[in-house]
């Protein structure tokens, strides 16, 4: 796994300064926050039961690993959920990434690989783009209620836009307090001619935490170390794992490799 194009997941804890909390709401996602993901304590989700397939290394296709015995691909169970999709709900292949909207190997991903790989794949019904959250809070503080705002954003069937405004903006609202950062989450919501209430309601209260919190346990159990991270399959054909920003030339190398079969 190369360190240059993928941000690796920690246990570090952050420290997140009182004044920071200083709505009764803010508190509440705080605290959601803080069990969810630093306490070794998940909030219990209702997960969608996975389905049996295999999983290998995209270093195996590409045939990037030299002098290493070949070996039986590794079972597991995976689930695509109910998470936002781009294509062909039919396409013969799909492609599941694990991202967090603070990393900026996942931002370098969507602006500079995801685009020919929607013109050459997506939009010509060969694959299906289905993305979940993997918000490294350890050192991505904003991540998460990044996530939550994305999430509320699909609410009203705006979750791409939305989640384009994030990436693109990125560097709006990675360093800023909590509230300065729920507030400009908020404002994209209007520019983007969102119901203003409805979303604020979603994002005040945490409504996906459980959402969010299913798809980082979901990364975790599939092995994801790192953001982004991506699966690249269907269930008959079992899943090609992609680690880090790699360019379109290698996702391209995987995905003609697969839909050959």
């Amino acid at each position: 796994m190369e360190i240059e194009d993928i941000e690796k997941t920690t246990n570090a804890n952050v420290i997140i300064k009182k004044s920071t909390f200083n709505k009764l709401i803010i508190s509440i996602v705080a605290i959601a926050i803080i069990s969810a993901f630093f306490g070794g304590y998940f909030v219990g989700v209702n997960s969608i039961e996975p389905e049996q397939i295999y999983i290998r290394n995209s270093e195996d296709v590409l045939g990037i690993t030299e002098n290493k015995q070949a070996t039986s691909p590794q079972t597991i169970l995976v689930s695509i959920d109910d998470d936002p999709m781009i294509g062909n709900p039919n396409a013969p292949i799909t492609i599941i990434e694990f991202s967090d909207f603070q990393c900026p190997f996942c931002k370098r991903f969507h602006s500079d690989t995801l685009p020919p790989i929607q013109t050459n794949y997506i939009d010509t019904g060969k694959v299906n783009f289905v993305y979940r959250d993997f918000p490294i809070q350890s050192t991505h503080p904003n991540a998460l209620p990044a996530a939550l705002a994305a999430e509320c954003a699909d609410d009203q069937k705006k979750f791409w836009p939305y989640h384009d405004k994030i990436f693109q903006n990125q560097g709006q609202w990675k360093d800023l307090e909590l509230i300065q950062a729920m507030n400009l989450f908020k404002q994209y919501a209007n520019e983007l001619q969102l119901n203003e209430e409805e979303f604020g309601t979603c994002l005040d209260s945490s409504k996906y935490l459980d959402e969010i919190n299913n798809d980082y346990q979901d990364g975790q159990k599939y092995g994801i170390e790192g953001t982004p991270g991506f699966f690249i399959g269907n269930d008959e054909l079992g899943y090609t794992k992609v680690s880090g920003a790699k360019p379109y030339q290698s996702f391209q190398a995987v995905l003609d490799e697969v839909l050959a079969k």
